[in-house]
């Protein structure tokens, strides 16, 4: 249940003040917070350049999964926030797609294995479907300053941490997705 009282199984999506009223409820900061509508509106401005391509996507999916991917940065910064998202994203009700985006958007993806290393809960944690890939995406090209920054930036940041596997999977995202859009990569 959110604070509101409000159960989302088998109901629409949030609209996206609901969901920005689900962050704040949730007392996720206010810089997390205007990341989270960064990431959002590139990740929608993404998902109509995809339609007008004749890919199918939902738009409101996006806008929603991009608003909420960060919540579990109410809780902890590190990398762990995507599962703690997608717990708070289950207490509180919310479709299961708008969940999938929470957990996959971190590091283009986590594996299997990096997930069992983590000590996470076992499960799928790499982006799937295209909702998926493209908040990821758009997450990689947004600082938490809010400021769009080249995706070479960020590969090369996971690279000197030593997160090669998780910078090549960035890559993909970004070559398949830029691809579709019919942009050189």
């Amino acid at each position: 249940m959110t604070s509101s009282g409000r159960n989302w199984v088998n109901s629409p999506l949030p609209s996206r003040e609901q969901a920005i009223a689900l962050l704040k409820s949730n007392h996720c900061s206010p810089k997390v917070i205007s990341h989270c509508k960064a990431v959002s509106k590139l990740a929608v401005e993404t998902s109509k350049k995809l339609q007008k391509k004749g890919f199918s996507v939902n738009v409101e999916l996006v806008e929603v999964g991009a608003l909420l991917h960060d919540i579990g940065r109410s809780k902890t910064h590190t990398v762990n926030h995507a599962v703690a998202g997608a717990e708070i994203a289950q207490l509180a009700g919310l479709p299961e797609p708008v969940i999938r985006i929470i957990k996959r958007h971190v590091g283009g993806g986590i594996t299997t294995n990096e997930a069992k290393e983590l000590g996470w809960p076992e499960g799928n944690y790499v982006p799937v479907a295209l909702e998926e890939k493209i908040v990821s995406y758009a997450d990689k090209l947004i600082e938490i300053t809010d400021e769009l920054v080249p995706i070479e930036e960020t590969i090369t940041k996971f690279q000197e941490r030593g997160l090669l596997a998780s910078a090549e999977r960035v890559r993909q995202i970004h070559d398949e997705i830029t691809q579709m859009c019919g942009e050189k990569t």
